[in-house]
């Protein structure tokens, strides 16, 4: 069903708020609900605001984030077992915060769980003026190239570079589906496309509950299987565990860089845009196709929700996410 954009956004904060969120850790984590519906991609929507709460309810109460080891250039930061939507979004603030004044900013996160979409945050990198980079990793769900077993997290990789135009942003899991879109799937009672999953005895499957007992298949073969694994070290070294446990102890790990400590920013920001437009004006390999960069698919869509006003957001998630907005 339809439901205002401005309407879904005080739902999901009352929803967090009534949880036990603060009314600013639920603003920076229904920016981000919202955001993805916005880019279309409502398995990290107001399903994900739904998964937040369980996991919030079912979990031990959080500490506060602390900055376990800090310099001027790189910082790591104990989650306290807090929403990574909360700690990933401060990992990025003072990543920032550390290459404005030195030119580049590297901060690791641990001890944290769900810290969203990447390009959520290549987005606040790229309108400070910075490249950023992001990596990270998760409970081992994901089965390298293979193997029918979990190893690897989903674990999403991004990256970003601003431009005169707007910003290019490549933001990818290396799973062939995300833990996200196999919850949806089984909270809507549909079946997963063949070919993605396998159940806990190594058997392929379409069900998603089975697929969330067993392991996802890695995206890309051996080359998928390769960044997975690199993504995975990345976790590790920003203090994640090894093989974390579901929606615990999970790795963030990002990197900003001052554009200036190479060449002009300005100039930078030009070439960015003046090398997009010469990808999208590649030859289509079909008449009718088109050539995007990574990203304008994004925003094109956001652009046509925000123009219309409203979501489409399946009723039974409305009506979970209501009763929890009503206390």
């Amino acid at each position: 069903m339809q439901i205002g954009i401005s309407e879904a956004d005080s739902l999901v904060a009352r929803a967090l708020q009534n949880t036990g969120f603060s009314a600013a850790e639920a603003r920076i984590i229904t920016d981000q609900i919202i955001g993805c519906e916005l880019r279309g991609a409502s398995f990290a929507g107001l399903s994900r605001a739904l998964s937040i709460i369980e996991r919030t309810k079912a979990g031990p109460a959080p500490r506060p984030m602390r900055i376990e080891r800090d310099t001027p250039v790189s910082a790591v930061i104990d989650g306290g077992d807090s929403c990574g939507y909360l700690v990933a979004h401060e990992a990025v603030r003072l990543g920032i915060e550390k290459a404005k004044a030195s030119g580049i900013g590297a901060v690791g996160a641990f001890n944290t769980w769900y810290s969203g979409m990447y390009a959520h945050y290549m987005e606040i990198a790229t309108r400070a003026g910075m490249v950023a980079m992001a990596f990270g990793s998760s409970a081992p769900r994901v089965a390298p190239h293979g193997a029918s077993e979990g190893r690897f997290g989903t674990n999403p990789i991004a990256f970003a570079f601003p431009s005169n135009d707007q910003p290019i942003i490549f933001d990818t899991g290396t799973s062939q589906i995300m833990v996200a879109e196999a919850v949806l799937a089984d909270r809507l009672g549909e079946k997963l496309r063949p070919g993605v999953a396998y159940d806990a005895d190594g058997h392929e499957t379409i069900d998603p509950l089975a697929a969330l007992s067993g392991a996802i298949k890695v995206w890309g073969g051996h080359r998928g299987s390769g960044l997975a694994l690199v993504v995975q070290m990345f976790g590790i070294m920003a203090g994640g565990g090894l093989m974390p446990e579901d929606y615990r102890d999970c790795g963030f790990f990002f990197i900003a860089l001052r554009p200036d400590l190479f060449s002009d920013e300005a100039t930078f920001r030009t070439r960015i845009a003046d090398y997009a437009d010469k990808v999208r004006a590649a030859r289509p390999a079909e008449a009718d196709g088109r050539v995007r960069m990574p990203f304008d698919r994004s925003a094109e869509t956001r652009r046509q929700i925000m123009a219309r006003g409203t979501l489409e957001v399946p009723e039974a998630l409305l009506a979970q996410l209501q009763e929890i907005a009503r206390g």
